[in-house]
């Protein structure tokens, strides 16, 4: 997925197919992850390049790195890159049946039913979803820094949603 949002049109076995309605949304933020994959590498280069700079005896003379210290620094970096990267898990895979929302952490699975608004605010970082019982899923998927990528996203999300709440389309 290079540029562009999943939006599937495709019919599916049992499921009638309407036109202009996408069968199915699935995005993923592209600019953030751009920059968590161009950070974790430069991340990386920097512990890397410290560990091999740790030698000999230290400015006081006290003491000494040893390998021990030189290994445990690279392990340190891997650790953070590895953190810098969790900015890539974001993901929504919307269809008929309902949205599953993936942000750092875990995964939300919510069915239209209880989904009363698919928001992108003016001014809000990404998109979020309305449920009937007042609480709001964020979908760090879809940003805002993402721009056209993100409106075709939002449009998908929203067709989805309408369809739903029509009588023998949902």
């Amino acid at each position: 997925m290079a540029h562009s949002v999943a939006v599937s049109s495709t019919p599916q076995a049992g499921v009638p197919q309407q036109t202009g309605l996408p069968q199915s949304v699935v995005a993923q933020g592209q600019k953030a992850r751009k920059v968590a994959y161009i950070s974790a590498g430069a991340i990386l280069v920097v512990f890397v390049g410290v560990a091999l700079t740790l030698r000999g005896r230290t400015d006081s003379g006290k003491s000494y790195f040893h390998p021990e210290d030189q290994v445990a620094m690279i392990l340190l970096g891997l650790l953070c890159a590895a953190a810098v990267l969790m900015f890539t898990r974001p993901r929504i895979i919307a269809d008929r049946s309902g949205v599953r929302v993936r942000n750092l952490l875990g995964w939300v699975e919510v069915p239209w039913e209880i989904v009363t608004a698919v928001r992108f605010d003016r001014g809000s970082p990404w998109v979020a979803i309305d449920l009937a019982d007042d609480d709001v899923i964020s979908v760090m998927a879809v940003q805002a820094a993402d721009k056209d990528y993100a409106v075709t996203a939002v449009r998908g999300l929203r067709a989805l949603l309408a369809a739903s709440r029509r009588p023998g389309e949902a």
